[in-house]
């Protein structure tokens, strides 16, 4: 029997949301706030915050704050996957077959932008499950109250900057400060993808009309 491209589309973002949640848990009943251990080396850690805001640890106007965020989330969730259902049913034709563009080798919606579009989604999802849920699972909050686990940490570098140097010497430098979480990695890798995929995808498409102008301009 053969896997509709929803189904696949589907199944994806249900394996990642799995996967962030699996972290969490894993986290949050094993760890104490604040409580760190490395992975490999240094650069790679282990660190459990709980982020009350946005993605990276950034914070968004206190309870009302939180109360918008929540919703904001949900309303982008619907969102995106009404946008990725509709997508999906414009790639294929009603036979099954992969709908294409009049020149028939271009496909109607690639492939590639729906994957895109289904990381951010499970990862908006992934959080969606904290903020919502996680205050009545571990009983601190309300409905929509819930904070969002975060763990991956990678302080690739950790020094100080020298102390001839103007302002800020002898001051501590850390590059990659924020401490985020797998749904946050969704997010961020979706959405880089989308738009390399997107550049890589008009670019291809510009070239042939490009070459046509050319030759009528002959």
């Amino acid at each position: 029997m053969k896997v509709s491209k929803g189904t696949k589309l589907f199944a994806l973002g249900v394996l990642l949301v799995v996967i962030d949640q699996i972290i969490k848990i894993l986290v949050k009943t094993n760890m104490q706030i604040g409580e760190h251990f490395n992975v490999i080396g240094n650069w790679f850690q282990i660190f459990f915050i709980e982020n009350e805001g946005m993605a990276f640890g950034m914070k968004f106007g206190g309870m009302a704050g939180k109360f918008c965020l929540s919703l904001f989330r949900i309303i982008l969730f619907g969102l995106l996957f009404w946008w990725i259902l509709s997508l999906s049913r414009k790639s294929v034709t009603p036979d099954g077959g992969k709908a294409l563009l009049p020149d028939g080798k271009t496909p109607v919606v690639p492939t590639g932008v729906l994957v895109g579009l289904t990381l951010i989604a499970a990862g908006a999802m992934g959080n969606l499950i904290d903020c919502l849920f996680y205050g009545l699972i571990f009983d601190y909050a309300p409905f929509m109250f819930g904070r969002v686990v975060d763990m991956l940490y990678f302080p690739l570098i950790d020094t100080v900057w020298p102390t001839w140097m103007p302002f800020v010497g002898g001051e501590r430098f850390l590059f990659f400060a924020p401490i985020f979480n797998f749904a946050d990695s969704c997010v961020t890798v979706g959405a880089i993808y989308l738009l390399i995929f997107q550049y890589s995808f008009f670019m291809r498409e510009d070239a042939p009309r490009t070459k046509d102008k050319n030759a009528a301009a002959e």
